[in-house]
């Protein structure tokens, strides 16, 4: 007779099951409903599938389609062995690569065989029908552990080159899993998986694109064809989820910013911005805005160079953990044989600076600083320089020169968390003011890092805190940590913003760190007269202008706030008796602070409203020679289908009130 194992379940109860069963037998004995929902268990704390039998006494959670964002995960890792396995049945001779899940779907990078083109939009259809195939089919996935070998010999003898190049390079005493779909298809995988195919909805899903990939992400490799689709738990899910995207393409910044002509974007700076006059006027209202927040917050601002010496980045850290994303100047001296130029040390060369935290770190170190002196709160707008690759670049979203809203406090140990929490306040009021909600997560130290451990379990702690005392670590603001997530030098705190049609943004952060004060030498002299070391916290609310920028052009689709509209008003005529009159109105609007152009052509009125709402102005006064007789305007505002006739005494005071920016001062 087996032995019985006792396996602990979430409720505190213990179910005592024969020795070698699996979670599914769990489910089962628990009740038929349960064994039909359950997707897969968690043993020890460990994802695993329903199939796994148990290795002794154990606690189980089992998962099922309420645990939403497991459930959705495990499905689109599956999606895409489905992906895979309609493309090598449609395509016999097709390598496949490697297929992860994503934020809102899955992918596959695969080669298309010598006797076809690679695969392109037209293929999709084909793919997903057989893809639907195959989940109708309910084909089992199961599990099994191969040696490395026989997975070399596998891919070697089925002409799959670049799988048996990946499994040669496992580790030779690792346990190497393969996972079956049915009996005739299979790819090695950690796993885990649902039961079946079956489990996946056949209508919750939907291939999105093709594009290029390298094998292994490098551009000397063999290019592949990524096939890119979405994937969800239902239908429901997945029609929700096209129209988030139907209204994102809406609202796409690099789409508006043309028709606004706010910037533009070419090869000739690829990766820089340029940015036209309605576009800066955007930019210098987000400066203005930010220089009165952090004067409100008792900060100094700075400047600092672009350009900085590359022994200052080695001692800084950022040559050896971010080179590879730095513009790096070589430092050439001529060479007195007349055979060219000989490149000196990097110990010579310059780099564009990425960040500013080191430059600020020299001028801290600039004459003696006391604790009285601390804490010392500078910021600077700072334009900044990374070498993003190509493939990654994204409108405003992702550049390679940006501007930080970036600051640093230098403060004593007993300052930190007073200085984080009125940092969250600021940030707070800051988001607020255009209308973002948002929640706040704890990202903590990476595997890969510098500094000790007790100086990590600090700085985690002293922004948990703060949190804490902000009254901001609750469910209200999303609060949550993420291990790992932490930079090389410090943990840090991130805002993310939720936009109007749901899509969230990391934009603000602040960052307790030890680390580059020890490493840049920076010390201020205590009460008890010796030398000690700052503590360095890196905030910035915006982020950088540019991506901030381009998310407000989509949080609001474009019909900005009146304050940071490039163009806030326009007075246009209905006849050109009314010229004189509306020249007269602008002149009014203007002497009030109000950007204001005037629109006296020849074009019927109809015309000009279109015009100007496809132009994201806020209002338009609408004159003729009633209007100038009385002294009144008729006022259009964006979005409203009404409009309001008033005297242009009452339309100054309500225009002058709608373009005044907020003020943290007040």
């Amino acid at each position: 007779m087996s032995e019985m194992i006792k396996i602990s379940l979430p409720d505190g109860s213990v179910r005592e099951m024969p020795e070698g069963s699996t979670p599914a037998d769990v489910a089962a004995a628990i009740g038929p409903g349960l064994a039909k929902a359950a997707i897969a268990a968690r043993i020890d704390g460990e994802l695993v599938d329903l199939s796994r039998p148990f290795a002794g006494d154990a606690a189980l959670a089992l998962v099922t389609a309420k645990d939403e964002a497991e459930a959705l995960d495990l499905a689109r890792h599956d999606y895409a062995h489905v992906l895979a396995e309609a493309v090598q049945a449609l395509w016999p001779g097709t390598q496949i690569t490697f297929g992860p899940s994503t934020d809102d779907g899955f992918y596959y990078d695969v080669m298309a065989p010598a006797s076809r083109a690679p695969f392109s939009m037209d293929d999709l259809p084909a793919i997903e029908e057989k893809m639907r195939e195959i989940i109708k089919a309910d084909k089992p996935l199961t599990r099994e552990v191969w040696t490395r070998q026989q997975l070399i010999d596998k891919w070697s003898a089925e002409g799959e080159s670049f799988k048996a190049e990946w499994a040669a390079e496992l580790p030779e005493g690792e346990e190497l899993t393969v996972y079956w779909s049915g009996k005739d298809w299979l790819d090695m995988c950690r796993g885990p998986h649902l039961p079946s195919t079956g489990k996946l909805d056949s209508q919750a899903f939907k291939l999105m694109r093709v594009a290029g990939a390298y094998w292994r992400g490098d551009q000397k490799n063999a290019q592949l064809t990524r096939i890119y689709g979405t994937g969800w738990l239902n239908k429901k899910q997945l029609n929700a989820h096209l129209t988030r995207l139907e209204e994102a393409a809406k609202r796409d910044h690099r789409k508006l910013g043309n028709e606004m002509d706010l910037f533009h974007l070419q090869a000739e700076a690829h990766g820089s911005v340029f940015w036209h006059p309605n576009g800066y006027v955007i930019y210098r209202a987000l400066e203005d805005y930010m220089r009165r927040a952090v004067e409100a917050a008792d900060c100094k601002e700075v400047k600092t160079p672009q350009v900085m010496d590359a022994r200052q980045w080695e001692q800084s850290g950022h040559w050896g953990k971010y080179r590879e994303n730095m513009f790096v100047i070589p430092d050439e001296t001529p060479n007195t044989e007349d055979d060219g130029p000989i490149v000196s040390d990097e110990a010579d060369w310059m780099a564009l600076k990425p960040m500013n935290c080191p430059a600020h770190v020299l001028i801290f170190k600039q004459g003696t600083k006391s604790y009285r002196d601390l804490p010392l709160r500078i910021v600077e707008n700072g334009c900044c320089h990374r070498n993003e690759p190509h493939g990654a670049l994204h409108g405003l979203m992702r550049v390679r020169q940006f501007t930080q809203d970036d600051g640093h406090i230098f403060c004593r140990e007993d300052q930190i968390v007073a200085e984080t929490r009125a940092f969250c306040e600021l940030a707070d009021r800051v988001y607020k003011d255009f209308g973002f909600t948002y929640s706040i997560k704890l990202a903590l130290r990476p595997e890969q890092r510098f500094g000790t451990d007790e100086m990590w379990d600090k700085a985690e702690d002293e922004l948990r805190n703060a949190v804490i005392a902000a009254g901001l670590a609750t469910e209200e603001y999303g609060w949550e940590e993420l291990p790992g997530e932490g930079a090389f030098y410090a943990p840090k705190l991130e805002w993310h913003l939720t936009d109007a049609i749901g899509r969230t943004w990391q934009v603000g952060t602040i960052q307790s760190d030890r680390v580059l004060p020890e490493r840049l030498d920076a010390t201020y002299v205590g009460e008890d007269g010796e030398k000690h070391r700052p503590v360095m916290l890196h905030r910035a609310i915006f982020g950088s202008y540019e991506r901030f920028i381009g998310i407000l052009i989509e949080h609001f689709a474009g019909k900005l706030p009146v304050w940071l509209a490039p163009v806030q008003a326009v007075v246009a005529t209905i006849v050109s008796d009314a010229d004189d009159y509306a020249r007269e109105v602008t002149a009014r609007l203007k002497a009030a602070g109000v950007r204001v152009e005037t629109d006296v052509r020849n074009e019927k009125i109809n015309y000009k409203v279109r015009e100007h709402s496809h132009a994201k102005v806020p209002h338009l006064l609408v004159v003729g020679k009633r209007e100038a007789e009385e002294g009144t305007v008729a006022i259009r505002t964006l979005g409203e289908q009404q409009q309001q006739v008033m005297s242009l005494d009452e339309a100054v005071a309500m225009l002058t009130a709608a373009a005044t920016a907020p003020d943290l001062r007040a």
